[in-house]
């Protein structure tokens, strides 16, 4: 008899955990919904103790809320949140491509190459793999910087960041934006693999000021009851 997907995990609960996660992140499980445990668990072909195990560390990534009735939700979207994860990116994504052109290794450049081939700007509802391969050009990018603690924070702000990218991507983007965001890529990919730190930089501030995630802060803080929160976001459109 064939092994489950759950038993080719180290543990269900690790199944879970990444199952619960690509539902979250895939739109599956829409922000502010209610997670019906039981119900999940059958579908995922495990029991409610390693889902429940699973949520609790999605509720330490801010992906989930958990009350003491060990009810759980889908955290909803914040304009707070938005604002913060994109004041956050400003400085970190700047500084992790200037380390990585001072840093880049020829495996670096290698998987950095490899992760562009076939890169295409997120389409309006883009499928879960299509926000993989984006993942994965921006993570060579900044794992190329070498610096474990900078790497481990963009990390853990992607995920958060991706629900937001969803939110913006219900807007669908002319050409001009994709070819923009496109060029912006390959900019990026270039100016590292040439070691120009200060043009990697510079790039990076316009692709997160005129992000995915701009665009949805903008969007949150314009639709937000009473009076709008000063600074931060700017309205704008891409993928980072």
């Amino acid at each position: 008899m064939g092994e489950s997907a759950a038993e080719l995990y180290t543990t269900k609960a690790d199944f879970a955990y990444l199952r619960v996660k690509e539902l979250i992140l895939s739109g599956a499980l829409l922000p502010g919904s209610v997670i019906a445990q039981a119900q999940l668990a059958r579908e995922i072909g495990i029991s409610t103790t390693p889902l429940r195990e699973a949520l609790r560390r999605l509720k330490s990534e801010g992906l989930v809320e958990l009350d003491a009735h060990r009810d759980a939700r889908v955290a909803p979207l914040a304009a707070e949140e938005a604002r913060d994860l994109l004041e956050l990116r400003r400085s970190l994504d700047p500084l992790a491509v200037a380390l990585a052109a001072e840093r880049r290794t020829k495996a670096d450049i290698v998987a950095m190459r490899a992760a562009h081939e076939g890169l295409q700007p997120l389409p309006g509802n883009p499928a879960y793999g299509q926000f993989v391969i984006h993942r994965t050009f921006h993570r060579a990018l900044y794992s190329a910087s070498h610096n474990d603690l900078l790497i481990q924070t963009l990390d853990g702000l992607w995920d958060k960041a991706d629900r937001y990218r969803r939110l913006a991507l219900e807007v669908e983007r002319d050409q001009a934006t994709r070819d923009s965001k496109a060029a912006q890529h390959e900019a990026l990919l270039e100016y590292v693999i040439a070691g120009d730190a200060e043009s990697a930089a510079a790039v990076m501030r316009e692709h997160i000021d005129t992000s995915l995630g701009a665009q949805a802060a903008w969007r949150l803080r314009k639709h937000q009851p009473g009076p709008a929160a000063s600074g931060g976001a700017v309205e704008g459109e891409g993928d980072a």
